[in-house]
């Protein structure tokens, strides 16, 4: 890092750690600087950094050292079985999501154990398209017909690019643009056998909200009123004109809002109400059957 054009990525590795402070950090970014995955790294530790990879992983440091989250300066992270592009347009995708996605898939397994025709899924601000896309690349090919909608055009950009780079192009995903359900076309009403989302479920004055996620995340995927209820009650409320007889919908909630949601489930005539838990424990998913 500091001018020196005979630099191994081994003696950079331990440059860049002792500047961020992380030893995990600085492999990562040398890693996706050299284009090389972590066996491939190891076994270059002796090579000499070319000057364009310096380059890049200088830039790399100053953005996250300025502050910019790791997975904006990578542009892409692991989700599931997805490696996907990321930047400040979407949501960082978080492991609490993984776990929102492993309900989904259980519940359409069952699904398709029942029944012999195509499942009809719905993942209603899709952002980078880690829900839809996780749904559709997991289920059997051929089962599902997948709509990820999103009202922002931008978030819409990066779920086309990871679609692209899914191996899904082909296959049955669809993406359409609108604010929740009115994304969808109208002669889909009472079609869908499962709709899932992870919307915006933060208070707007929520003091606990760290800074770096509202300093650098969009806060249209962030904020939903001062409750943070908003997103739920519009698409609770309207569910039920989308959903097929016994279909389910499945949430990801904030961590105290189980009881809320499962409140405004009851009273829009949802059955079969289930607040689960994420892996710490937290309530995380909330399903429910119309």
């Amino acid at each position: 890092m500091n001018g020196d054009d005979t630099i191994t990525w081994g003696e950079l590795l331990r440059v860049s750690a002792a500047e961020l402070g992380s030893e995990q950090e600085a492999r990562w970014l040398c890693e996706h600087a050299s284009g090389l995955e972590r066996g491939e790294f190891d076994a270059a530790r002796d090579e000499v950094v070319s000057e364009r990879c310096g380059v890049a992983l200088r830039a790399m440091i100053a953005r996250r050292l300025a502050g910019d989250p790791l997975q904006y300066v990578m542009k892409r992270w692991a989700f599931r079985h997805l490696d996907i592009l990321v930047d400040s347009r979407v949501l960082i995708p978080r492991p609490e999501t993984e776990v929102v996605v492993q309900a989904a898939l259980d519940m359409a397994f069952e699904m398709l154990r029942s029944r012999k025709t195509k499942l009809r899924v719905a993942d209603l601000g899709t952002g980078s398209g880690v829900i839809g896309l996780s749904l559709a690349s997991e289920l059997p090919r051929g089962s599902t017909e997948v709509w990820l909608t999103d009202l922002s055009a931008d978030a819409l950009e990066v779920a086309r690019a990871n679609l692209a780079g899914s191996g899904l192009i082909d296959g049955d995903v669809r993406i359409v643009q609108g604010s929740w359900f009115a994304a969808l076309p109208s002669e889909q009403k009472n079609s869908f056998d499962m709709v899932v989302s992870n919307p915006p479920y933060i208070g707007l004055y929520d003091p606990s909200v760290e800074a770096s996620v509202r300093d650098h995340e969009p806060h249209l995927a962030l904020f939903a009123g001062s409750d943070g209820l908003d997103a739920y009650r519009e698409i609770i409320s309207q569910a039920g004109e989308w959903l097929v007889t016994d279909g389910w919908l499945v949430l990801e909630i904030g961590h105290q809002q189980g009881d809320a949601v499962h409140e405004l489930l009851a009273q829009n005539n949802f059955t079969q109400i289930e607040i689960r838990q994420d892996l710490a424990g937290r309530d995380r998913i909330a399903l429910a059957k119309i």
